[in-house]
């Protein structure tokens, strides 16, 4: 009998254990699960709302139609609040990743006294609830004065506000998440560059960080998905509409008196897109970053 008829057979006498079927079981019904509401506003969206309003949503369409997606990105100015967004995330996004990773590089690769205290501090950071300090930092940036820096001449009703913000909300967990990253990068390298004699900013520019590609391409995909959706800050921070990022366009689609639901469901459909295309643009170096240390032994 050939080695490839012998494998076959072992393979078809392999009994199908209880737990493995449980366990497909279970992550096909979890994963049903998590898709039903996308599927749901999908379905939703794609029909007239005088059928839904006549029929309800659980019945049989009569028509599905991409009305309802062009009506919402109309409406709602959608590109505008897409561009107010960009100028938000993307500096947002950099910043965040530029300086936690010099505090990572710094904590990770020189030993000092206050070396694990000093991580803790940014770390806790995250820890702190957000409506805990709404209050002072409302009026904080009301006093402070930006003439001829922001539109409206304050840190208050700005993007720059908006990007400090998220920059210091969001540094304590990168660093957190580059430190552990650094600290398992050998030593040697950056010993063997020191006896060569670069400086410390090479050490950190040239050596460690292009090492880090992965963490940081995780942490990114991460950080725009979190920025993107956020609606906290910008309605706290914000008060101009023109001004405001793509989460308050929905805003635009509800009437004073009358909101189409299948308009607002296309709507947010729509505003998903792009946090959809940077999760599939870095997907391979998001897994990969998730995965770091996993086999580590």
């Amino acid at each position: 009998m050939s080695t490839p008829t012998v494998a076959l057979a072992a393979k078809q006498r392999t009994p199908v254990r209880p737990a493995r079927v449980l366990l497909h079981v279970f992550l096909v019904v979890t994963a049903l699960a998590w898709l039903a509401p996308l599927l749901w506003a999908m379905f939703a969206a794609l029909r007239p709302y005088s059928e839904t309003s006549a029929k309800g949503y659980v019945s049989w369409p009569d028509k599905l139609s991409f009305d309802n997606f062009t009506n919402a990105f109309e409406q709602s100015d959608m590109m505008h609040y897409f561009g107010n967004t960009l100028i938000i995330a993307v500096p947002a996004v950099l910043l965040t990743l530029l300086l936690s990773s010099m505090v990572a590089f710094y904590v990770s690769r020189f030993d000092f006294r206050f070396n694990i205290a000093l991580l803790l501090v940014f770390t806790a950071g995250n820890l702190l609830p957000q409506q805990v300090i709404i209050t002072p930092l409302y009026r904080m940036y009301l006093l402070i004065d930006l003439p001829g820096i922001t539109v409206s001449g304050k840190l208050y009703d700005s993007a720059l506000g908006l990007v400090l913000i998220h920059v210091a909300f969001q540094s304590g967990f990168c660093a957190f998440v580059l430190s552990n990253y650094m600290r398992m990068l050998p030593h040697e390298l950056t010993e063997a560059a020191l006896v060569d004699g670069a400086s410390v900013w090479r050490m950190y520019w040239q050596i460690v960080l292009p090492l880090c590609k992965p963490a940081m391409a995780a942490l990114a995909t991460l950080l725009s998905i979190w920025i993107y959706n956020d609606f906290f800050w910008a309605i706290v921070l914000i008060s101009t509409g023109d001004n405001m990022p793509i989460t308050s366009a929905l805003n635009n689609l509800s009437g004073q008196y009358f909101t189409d639901p299948n308009l607002v469901a296309a709507g947010a459909l729509l505003t998903a897109i792009p946090t959809l295309i940077v999760y599939f643009v870095l997907q391979r170096q998001f897994v990969s970053g998730l995965t770091l240390g996993a086999n580590k032994g």
